[in-house]
């Protein structure tokens, strides 16, 4: 039994998935995945059912039934995670612009104290490839704009490739959080801050997705800018 899970959401990523899988679950130490697949009419949930019977004691499955927002997809496998005892809960994309082997790092750092490590693109320099430099700049501003705003010591406020340890998502009332695109991944660290846990940077180097399409959007973008104001306000008439 693994004590550490990978969660990675998955829409469309027929491409990239069974690739993913194989290489996380041959990673050392152990690791289990679990997909939340929002009904992808590519067939990325039928390809995930079939290595299932391969890996049946280490590949799970959560199916929704349509596009219902990354930040619902991670609360739901958070949900599954803590009902199921894992003490490393990680949150990874599905199209390798998250290197696998990085997952061993971000666990290092949190069996050694962090509660949650994120892997950032920007503690040391911009460590970016594939990207045009419109979005590297954007990136990189919006996540200086977010420290601006919330005070959080964070380079990449904006990150998904992360590990929580279970103590902080027990503390964590997912009723609260608001956000579902990208925004969630600010709100996420902010409330994590907010309650006091030990948060560690850890340098990695983003590759952009060379399969499938990427889900940005212009809404996706709008909700992460007003939402941290949002965020900020609230705040203050919040308890941590």
């Amino acid at each position: 039994m693994s004590d550490s899970l990978v969660i990675i959401p998955t829409y469309n990523e027929k491409e990239n998935i069974e690739k993913m899988i194989r290489k996380v679950l041959s990673l050392e130490p152990s690791f289990h995945v679990l997909l939340v697949d929002d009904g992808s009419p590519d067939g990325t949930g039928q390809i995930i059912k079939d290595l299932q019977k391969t890996f049946p004691d280490k590949l799970f499955l959560i199916e929704r039934s349509g596009k219902l927002g990354l930040g619902t997809a991670y609360i739901a496998g958070f949900q599954w995670a803590l009902a199921h005892h894992y003490h490393f809960i990680f949150e990874m994309d599905a199209d390798f612009s998250h290197n696998p082997e990085d997952l061993i790092k971000l666990r290092e750092n949190c069996a050694n104290g962090a509660d949650l490590a994120i892997g950032s693109r920007y503690k040391s320099g911009i460590n970016v490839v594939n990207w045009p430099m419109s979005r590297v700049l954007l990136s990189f501003y919006a996540s200086k704009y977010v420290q601006f705003i919330t005070g959080m010591p964070i380079n990449d406020a904006t990150a998904g490739f992360k590990c929580y340890r279970r103590e902080v998502l027990q503390s964590i009332d997912f009723n609260k959080i608001k956000f579902v695109g990208y925004a969630f991944q600010i709100e996420m660290k902010f409330v994590t801050w907010k309650k006091g846990f030990n948060i560690i940077e850890v340098p990695i180097i983003f590759t952009d997705r060379s399969e499938g399409t990427s889900k940005m959007s212009k809404g996706i973008v709008k909700e992460a800018i007003l939402g941290v104001i949002q965020m900020k306000l609230m705040s203050y008439f919040q308890k941590p």
